[in-house]
């Protein structure tokens, strides 16, 4: 398969999971209006937007994109999907943070952020990522954060990822084997089984402050005051009494 045709089966990919998903598809993802809340991935090719796993809301787009093909006949490829969503609350706890994959990581990288890093008590998480914290800011939150099952979660996911935060924002960058239906698929679940991970862990700690949404995908402002319905929530319905 040529780079050009293997370009186009990757955006009919991406098309029809946004078409089975009722996700907004942009061959560049762009800025939203001026009033309206910040958008993900912007500059992003193949961004889509909306609830892409359930209970996970952000955006997604192609990420370490190389050029493939021939000497006259090159085509950009993603390497990896990038996916984003506003987490405000999750900032607050820990400002930035970043988790890597070792192994998609050079050796004097890992060395120049050894100063940073941040170790736990797993030796396999340990083993297979790198997690740091940028200079001035307490690894102990972090540390604290991530529950041993939140941890031996991470190690069972079978490709090469990276996680983190910053900028009031969670990211998971998921790096491709194939760039196929089942493999964007599967990226979208995992980084909704990170999102949602993360969450359930900042709930134990009473740290959560707004349900999952589509504030998260930037597509309607946060609740003020932390509280809001469900997406589908009818107003006004409640079996509290008043």
């Amino acid at each position: 398969m040529s780079g050009d045709d293997e370009r186009e089966t990757w955006i009919a990919a991406v098309r029809d999971v946004a078409d089975d998903r009722g996700l907004r598809y942009e061959e560049v993802g762009g800025l939203n209006p001026r009033d309206a809340p910040a958008a993900l991935c912007v500059g992003g090719s193949n961004r889509l937007t909306g609830e892409l796993a359930p209970e996970f809301w952000g955006a997604s787009c192609d990420a370490d994109e190389r050029e493939e093909g021939g000497f006259f006949s090159k085509t950009l490829l993603p390497g990896a999907v990038l996916a984003k969503a506003h987490m405000p609350d999750l900032t607050q706890v820990v400002p930035a943070f970043d988790v890597e994959s070792i192994e998609a990581t050079p050796d004097d990288v890992i060395g120049r952020r050894s100063s940073r890093r941040v170790q736990f008590e797993s030796v396999e998480f340990n083993r297979r990522f790198l997690a740091t914290v940028p200079h001035g800011h307490d690894p102990v939150a972090l540390r604290e954060l991530f529950s041993p099952a939140f941890l031996d979660w991470t190690t069972t996911i079978d490709r090469e990822v990276d996680f983190g935060a910053s900028e009031r924002q969670l990211y998971f960058l998921w790096r491709l084997r194939e760039r196929t239906r089942d493999e964007l698929e599967l990226a979208l679940s995992n980084a909704g089984k990170l999102f949602r991970r993360v969450r359930a862990e900042m709930d134990e700690h009473g740290l959560a402050t707004y349900p999952a949404g589509p504030w998260n995908a930037g597509q309607e402002p946060f609740p003020e005051g932390g509280a809001a319905q469900a997406p589908g929530e009818r107003a006004g319905s409640s079996d509290a009494s008043s």
